[in-house]
């Protein structure tokens, strides 16, 4: 055995050479892998030691907790909104834990990541579900990074936390307004105001009577109702300061509204706007009955059309009506541009289609006007 004035090397029986190093514990630790040379081991202590100097030395018996439990703890402990930890803790139990609870953190590498999200495709898990899952173990794992526990995230596949959801159809204003007719009457306005003042229906079903300004026709937008497991409901703040917002009703559909607050909803100042027929909360599972057969009797010729995609039509008109990306966001209650940038490049791609079939009817006006020997392409024709 050679001593040196940093760590210990010594050659073994088969011939390699070993490398022990003193860790900032006081510890005398082996390197996790032999040398074959003492010059190999030398150089392998030089860069340990470096390594601990610059303060970035790993405990290597930190990593050997297993990811079941590291995450679940993460999910606990960390801050979350109740829906979003029920969200993350669903996703973790279902989708992660079966396969890589039982992997201690130092051992999940890329590869097994790779494996663990194939694994999940080919058994038929959603897009969605996969890249929800993904994201999950990827904020778990940067913890894990930050605690020192591991030295590198494991997850680093490219765009894996994408859904790549489809962009979906928004219903035309035809379409609004025969599923308007279709529905019960006490849900005519919860439709009307789901598509033109794009409100989500989490945020119709917390809305009071104070909340809807029938005399300047706003929605002012404090709340919203979230759902969790077992259907209980939640009336919480939004997630960010541009939920909160006041929306301006379109006259055209103010009159429906003025007509549900005095049939239908709750008396008082804070009696909710919208209510089920015996007076309780709304639910998303019961209003998905209503809705289904709505689509149905509304002969529309669409059944996979969401209550969130009439939000989207909203949208569409208020790009279409030049609104800019500001506008866009504060009507959404977005606090980032991304969703206001699709909404306002669909808007310019109608703009062009326009201009492309105004360039048709002008080049066939010309044509027809032109005189005959007047030659093709010159400055008199337009290119459209």
């Amino acid at each position: 055995m050679g001593k040196r004035d940093w760590g210990r090397i010594r050659k073994l029986p088969s011939g390699r050479w070993q490398a022990r190093y003193p860790g900032p514990d006081g510890r005398l630790r082996p390197a996790d892998k032999t040398f074959d040379t003492k010059a190999d081991a030398a150089a392998w202590l030089a860069d340990k030691q470096s390594e601990i100097n610059r303060d970035e030395w790993i405990d290597p018996d930190a990593g050997k907790i297993k990811l079941a439990e590291f995450g679940s703890r993460w999910i606990a402990e960390r801050r979350l909104e109740e829906t979003t930890r029920e969200r993350y803790e669903i996703a973790f139990r279902v989708h992660v834990v079966p396969y890589l609870g039982d992997v201690e953190l130092a051992k999940l590498k890329e590869g097994r990541v790779r494996t663990w999200r194939k694994t999940l495709e080919d058994e038929g898990v959603g897009k969605a579900s996969t890249a929800k899952a993904y994201r999950v173990l990827r904020a778990i794992l940067n913890t894990a990074v930050d605690d020192r526990l591991i030295r590198r995230n494991p997850c680093r596949i490219p765009k894996a936390g994408d859904d790549g959801s489809a962009e979906r159809d928004a219903p035309t204003l035809d379409e609004v307004f025969a599923l308007a007719d279709a529905v019960p009457p006490r849900y005519r306005a919860l439709v009307l105001l789901g598509a033109f003042t794009s409100l989500r229906f989490g945020e119709l079903a917390a809305l009071t009577v104070t909340s809807v300004d029938l005399v300047e026709g706003e929605v002012h937008v404090r709340k919203s109702q979230a759902e969790l497991r077992g259907g209980r409901r939640l009336v919480k703040g939004p997630k960010s300061k541009a939920g909160v917002r006041i929306v301006a009703i379109p006259k055209a559909i103010l009159d429906d509204v003025r007509a549900h607050v005095e049939q239908f909803s709750e008396p008082g100042a804070d009696g909710r706007v919208f209510v089920g027929p015996l007076g309780g909360k709304l639910s998303r599972h019961n209003f998905r009955k209503v809705w289904v057969k709505a689509l149905a009797e509304s002969k529309i010729g669409k059944t996979d059309v969401h209550f969130h995609d009439l939000r989207h039509t909203g949208n569409n008109l208020a790009a279409r009506a030049g609104a800019t990306t500001r506008e866009l966001m504060a009507r959404m209650g977005h606090s980032s541009v991304r969703a206001a940038l699709i909404y306002q490049h669909a808007s310019r791609e109608a703009d062009r289609k326009i201009a492309d079939s105004m360039s048709k009817a002008v080049r066939k006006a010309r044509k027809a006007a032109k005189p005959k020997g007047h030659a093709r392409g010159t400055p008199g024709d337009l290119a459209g």
